[in-house]
């Protein structure tokens, strides 16, 4: 079964004010560090498809997303998600490397995840992203039918928590970092 994303990002100045914004309307759920692992057919690009596989400590799940772009708006994306999770990650990175995938690109992130005290399908995290700094994600999972909804939601979180939509920045993390990489060559 696949879930429809509906989700926000915004680059974070003030950690500790929005924080306390943060426990005002959400509870926090759990902190823990993600070490994803992203494998793509090319390395010379940034690829268009890729599957990534996260490591929390205890489990291994792999994720793809389709883009939903039809559903997009100026601040909210929306991706159709695909996860499982793989008891043997080096059997399933096998098959995937014969099939030709390389790794490409790593991302650390050390998340506390907020559950809104409202809204039960909305989170919050907050997000340290190994060399790219601060962040917050507004994510709802949403079905189908729930699209316009979430996006509602996103909304009046955004405000409740009094961010300028100028701060809302969508660039997902892996072209963040691709672009770092890249600069450096």
């Amino acid at each position: 079964m696949s879930w429809f994303e509906v989700e926000t990002k915004v680059k974070i100045k003030n950690i500790k004010d929005l924080k306390r914004k943060v426990k005002k309307i959400a509870n926090l759920k759990k902190k823990e560090i993600k070490k994803d692992n992203y494998f793509s057919l090319t390395k010379k690009e940034y690829p268009i498809k890729a599957f990534r596989i996260r490591t929390n400590g205890k489990e291994h799940v792999v994720n793809f997303k389709k883009w939903v772009k039809k559903d997009w708006d100026k601040n909210i994306v929306v991706k159709e998600e695909f996860e499982f999770q793989v008891k043997n990650p080096e059997i399933f990175l096998a098959l995937m490397k014969d099939l030709g995938f390389e790794q490409w690109i790593n991302k650390t992130k050390n998340s506390e995840i907020y559950s809104h005290k409202k809204y039960k399908k909305l989170t919050i995290e907050l997000n340290n992203v190994k060399k790219l700094g601060d962040f917050m994600e507004i994510e709802y999972l949403a079905k189908k039918n729930e699209i316009n909804k979430a996006k509602k939601i996103i909304r009046k979180t955004l405000k409740q928590l009094e961010i300028n939509p100028s701060q809302i920045n969508n660039t997902g993390y892996t072209k963040m970092l691709w672009k770092i990489k890249n600069e450096k060559k």
